[in-house]
């Protein structure tokens, strides 16, 4: 297995309004049949495994567009959609991962995490809200309770969407020019790209101590957003196809 580093990630990668389009209603009927499956709603009626796609990256490189096509095609009622922001004063008072616990999809369920455990080794380190000891110890905490969903039958989908620092700030600026996008950019938002080498180290070695067989990286390049968009639903349709012929499932042609 491979492990991804922001270096590589082509951001030349683009397509056309048709291009996106046309892959995109083939990947959205796909995903649309197989969450079907794992759902229990075709095929033999049994409940497929779990499935828990997160994403991260970097301040508007598109999550939020990316997370809409993907759950475009699916009943509202067979995905579970959760933001994570900063920990509440509560929340603190745990251990780090207790507060995702209740998001987490079970036997033909599914789940999108906007945000995820990974801010312990990202912005609480590069910012301070966590000691590097605990901070350095959350690599392998986080990898064994990926592993321990794993074993439990879960398919985890792991994307960093990755864009450059000129296209980043060209969409601060289209975001502060219009009010109804305004609401999205923050003090903190403009305060992090001054850190913007900080978080680079922080991710490439994020990548290289948690991508592991049942949870590797995904990076998607998103400077072009019709590309990234694309490559989100692609991906999700590709892993979920890949653990059930693993299992021995067949997939229906519909």
């Amino acid at each position: 297995m491979s492990v991804p580093h922001l270096d590589q990630a082509d951001l030349t990668l683009k397509l056309s309004r048709d291009q996106e389009a046309e892959r995109l209603k083939v990947a959205q009927d796909r995903l649309l049949i197989l969450r079907l499956l794992l759902g229990g709603q075709i095929g033999t009626g049994e409940l497929g495994p779990p499935l828990c796609v997160l994403f991260e990256g970097w301040d508007a490189g598109g999550k939020g567009g990316a997370i809409k096509r993907l759950v475009a095609p699916l009943d509202p009622r067979h995905v579970r959609v959760a933001q994570f922001a900063a920990p509440t004063h509560d929340e603190k008072r745990h251990h780090f991962l207790w507060r995702f616990w209740p998001a987490l999809p079970g036997w033909g369920g599914m789940a999108v995490l906007d945000r995820s455990w990974y801010g312990r080794v990202l912005v609480e380190r590069v910012e301070g809200f966590a000691t590097e000891a605990e901070w350095r110890r959350s690599y392998t905490e986080i990898v064994d309770f990926e592993r321990s969903l794993a074993d439990e039958g879960m398919i985890i989908v792991k994307f960093w969407l990755h864009l450059s620092p000129d296209e980043q700030l060209r969409r601060f600026e289209a975001r502060a020019a219009d009010p109804t996008k305004r609401w999205k950019l923050t003090d903190e938002d403009w305060r992090n790209r001054e850190r913007h080498d900080d978080y680079v180290a922080a991710v490439n070695e994020m990548f290289a101590r948690t991508s592991h067989d049942k949870g590797p990286w995904t990076v998607v390049s998103a400077e072009d957003k019709r590309y990234a968009r694309v490559q989100v639903v692609e991906t999700v349709a590709d892993a979920i196809e890949t653990d059930l012929r693993q299992r021995g499932i067949e997939i229906p042609d519909l």
